[in-house]
């Protein structure tokens, strides 16, 4: 009997896929968000962008910007009592509506 994969994308079918009218490279303005320290953001997996995807159950998450890391933000997100730091690409981050 074969071994169960144990990757990072396991059982993701329909939370990492894209809508044929959007498919292909997303816009170049995805990639050149910018955020401010202390911004509130959504946390949307883009599954068109590969690199710096968080884990796929911090997605739909709403996280704090607290700090930048390269090209990545670092994302504070709350989870249960705990609080952990991602380091989200741009691709993946949504601004929050106020």
């Amino acid at each position: 009997m074969a071994k169960s994969s144990k990757g990072i994308r396991v059982r993701t079918r329909k939370t990492l896929r894209v809508k044929p009218k959007d498919a292909g490279m997303p816009p170049v303005t995805h990639f050149l968000r910018q955020f401010a320290e202390g911004e509130k953001a959504n946390i949307v997996i883009d599954p068109r962008v590969f690199g710096g995807q968080p884990h796929p159950r911090y997605n739909g998450l709403c996280g704090v910007i607290s700090g930048k890391q390269g090209d990545a933000y670092m994302v504070d997100v709350v989870v249960g009592s705990k609080t952990k730091r991602l380091i989200v690409a741009p691709a993946h981050l949504q601004k929050v509506c106020k």
